[in-house]
């Protein structure tokens, strides 16, 4: 199978947060690595690969060499989250005719694009197992609901910019079969446990519509999700199969970005750099020796970037604009909320032209805030070299979203070759070496 169609299989396969971690989870033991826990004490060792998830929803993955010869850390950031429809703690609705589920939005979500298609939920289930708390991934596939809208002949407003009520307009209708207890009882179905025994969940609406190839020779994908799990498939691949001698090599898959970060198992949070802080106790470094090696090392920040729109060319820079299939993107912003500076941006071209990519340069259109990535925050935590790059995409945080099918090769080449390479600082000198 090509990438592209690797993707879409994953996408696929990743209807929420926890479940792309529990994919990745999978390739991770598949490939021999082994998993820490948090709550243990880490014993590494040289020519070893690990692995360590926060909340389900979060995941750090490292190479390590031999030790004696690292010289720097080689880091690839994305984040597993997207905007969408979240169910509330007491979700049903009472209402004598319909069954409907209560949900709130969560993140940048465009609302129109979640009406009048099926959608099923997936997500995360706490239930109680003899007296012990237990964390259940669930997936309802099969079952839909669906928010419909309102006929035209009842909002001749619709077609003329019509803002959406989240707590009326976007509430869901489902089977109405004993209404107020259907989630319950679809968990208890797919779980096999009794209702009392359900302590809480996280579960999310999402697009039932396969993501899928097309176009005349398959050159688009579009799917549900696709900001950002494309980062955390491009950036899982390329991991897998690159090695540094010289460098350890991580990825970081973080949840919450969507909604600032700020958590525990988001990227502000001092899971990076708790991390690689173990990473180095277990071989006995200072940490003086750690600043050292952080000051050589470099991050990836991995987040997709505005494409631009077929129909609203005016919408984006005259000349740092990006385009589906015509390579990776570098973003940057004056003010700071993509990270990139000459230097950083200089790496990454360089990275580019050794593994012939092609690249895009992205500016925002002056006046135009833009969007901004985790990296920015997660900086003061761990202030390293880094890099905000992505890949070209149309309606980000849509329900159901498009990108270029090359494009997923292009990112998994470029980060192979960062993932194979050593980066050093010379005093005024950034030097890139196998």
């Amino acid at each position: 199978m090509s990438n592209a169609s690797n993707f879409v299989e994953f996408l696929n396969n990743s209807h929420s947060p926890f479940h792309a971690v529990a994919e990745v989870e999978r390739k991770l033991n598949d490939a021999g690595f082994i998993k820490l826990r948090e709550n243990a004490t880490w014993n590494l060792e040289n020519n070893r690969f690990y692995y360590v998830v926060r909340n389900q929803s979060s995941l750090i993955a490292f190479k390590i060499p031999e030790m004696i010869n690292v010289k720097s850390v080689n880091i690839v950031a994305s984040h597993s989250d997207s905007p969408a429809l979240r169910i509330k703690p007491i979700p049903a609705i009472k209402d004598a005719h319909y069954g409907k589920l209560g949900v709130e939005v969560y993140g940048g979500a465009i609302l129109a694009t979640w009406l009048d298609r099926p959608l099923s939920i997936a997500g995360r289930v706490t239930v109680k197992e003899n007296g012990v708390l237990v964390n259940r991934l669930v997936d309802f596939a099969e079952e839909s609901v669906i928010i419909p809208n309102v006929a035209i002949h009842q909002n001749r407003e619709i077609n003329n910019g019509y803002k959406w009520n989240e707590q009326i307009d976007l509430v869901p209708m489902v089977d109405d079969r004993d209404n107020e207890k259907y989630l319950e009882n679809l968990i208890c179905e797919k779980l096999g446990c009794d209702r009392d025994n359900i302590m809480g969940h996280e579960l999310y609406l999402y697009n039932q519509e396969k993501a899928r190839l097309w176009g005349s020779s398959e050159q688009f994908v579009s799917g549900q999700r696709i900001d950002n799990l494309e980062s955390v498939f491009t950036s899982t691949e390329a991991f897998l199969n690159s090695y540094s001698n010289n460098s350890i090599n991580v990825i970081g898959i973080f949840d919450n970005e969507e909604v600032g970060s700020m958590t525990r198992q988001g990227m502000a949070s001092s899971f990076l750099a708790d991390t690689i802080e173990r990473i180095f106790a277990c071989f006995y470094y200072s940490r003086n020796d750690v600043k050292a090696v952080l000051a050589n090392s470099f991050l990836l920040s991995a987040d997709n970037g505005h494409a631009v729109h077929p129909n609203h060319p005016e919408l984006y820079d005259g000349v740092n604009a990006v385009y589906l299939n015509q390579g990776v993107v570098i973003k940057t912003a004056a003010r700071m909320s993509y990270i990139n500076d000459s230097t950083s941006w200089g790496v990454v071209k360089q990275l580019a032209d050794r593994s012939g990519v092609p690249y895009q340069m992205f500016a925002n259109k002056s006046g135009s805030r833009g969007g901004g990535t985790q990296t920015a925050i997660s900086s003061v935590t761990l202030p390293i070299m880094a890099s905000d790059i992505g890949l070209p995409q149309l309606a980000m945080h849509s329900c159901y979203e498009t990108a270029g099918a090359k494009d997923v090769s292009y990112m998994i080449d470029l980060m192979s070759e960062f993932f194979n390479s050593t980066i050093t600082v010379d005093e005024d000198k950034v030097i890139i070496s196998k």
